[in-house]
């Protein structure tokens, strides 16, 4: 069993720290706003009330975080991971960031005797809970091989994609592909309820076909009841998206469709719809065809 420091305990974090608790690690978290160590407490865990004290006795260190500032922030302050943890810790980085962010932690890291892998995860906040995240892991083997049992109580897919930054590279090839699906799934969505098409029976037959996917079959309720509840909120994925583009920018890759999703999504937001499910994509939809279901 490990002594995790776990730092940032929001909506993904909190239930995956409950987790590795659970599992019978030593958990040790930290939260920036106050009160969200309340349920890692409850299964176990303790509560870190800075960073230096969560990470000094720790052999592994998990952040989760919005963005590659807050994982800057944490990592290279004077009060950060890099300052006080120990030679040989193992930095596992969870939150979704640009790869060439992850390649610059692991090098910066590795000047300091701390091992890095960069571990986005795909499954939402239902896989969170429920310890059946997808995992894509960049970095050395053997530092995949040392995680192993942490990754077993957080996931079921855990795939190791190459060297530093190429966990992150297919997260942004993830987030990519559950745009432009997400986006599909809501135009069929107006498409069909114009013509007058029971929608219920219209997704059975596309989950039963080549259509079908686990998109549609994960978000038929939100499409059905236009229940937003953010599972995974559109504002996450719009920065997720930003990754997309830049990252494809750099490399010259053509993505015209992923960039007709990121500008939507970038619409969605700046109506308003950043803290509402993704499969609020839906609401722009009705907006350009003049839908209103409820008439």
């Amino acid at each position: 069993m490990n002594t995790i420091a776990f730092l940032g305990l929001g909506t993904m974090g909190s239930p995956m720290a409950v987790n590795l608790s659970e599992a019978g690690h030593t958990v040790y978290g930290w939260n920036r706003s106050e009160g969200r160590t309340v349920a890692l407490v409850a299964a176990g865990g303790r509560r870190a009330a800075s960073i230096a004290e969560a990470v000094r006795a720790a052999d592994t260190v998990i952040t989760m975080l919005p963005d590659a500032p807050q994982v800057e922030e944490v990592a290279y302050g004077t009060h950060g991971i890099l300052a006080h943890a120990r030679p040989g810790t193992l930095l596992i980085d969870m939150s979704t960031i640009a790869p060439r962010s992850s390649v610059r932690l692991a090098r910066e890291a590795a000047e300091r005797g701390v091992r890095v892998l960069d571990a986005p995860v795909a499954g939402g906040e239902a896989g969170a809970v429920e310890g059946t995240l997808s995992i894509m892991v960049g970095g050395e083997a053997a530092d995949v091989e040392a995680a192993g049992p942490v990754f077993e109580a957080l996931g079921k897919t855990v795939t190791h994609c190459g060297p530093h930054g190429f966990g992150q590279t297919v997260k942004a090839a993830n987030q990519l592909v559950l745009a432009v699906t997400l986006q599909a799934c809501a135009e069929a969505v107006v498409f069909l309820e114009k013509a007058g098409v029971d929608l219920e029976a219209a997704f059975d037959v596309l989950d039963g076909g080549l259509a079908g996917s686990r998109v549609l079959t994960r978000k038929r309720d939100n499409f059905l009841h236009r229940d937003y509840r953010p599972s995974f909120a559109m504002g996450l994925h719009h920065k997720d998206m930003g990754i997309v583009t830049d990252t494809a920018r750099e490399l010259g890759a053509a993505i015209p469709l992923g960039s007709v999703a990121a500008q939507l999504m970038s619409s969605a937001v700046a109506r308003g719809d950043g803290a509402l499910d993704h499969s609020a994509l839906l609401r722009g939809v009705e907006l350009l065809s003049g839908h209103d279901p409820a008439r």
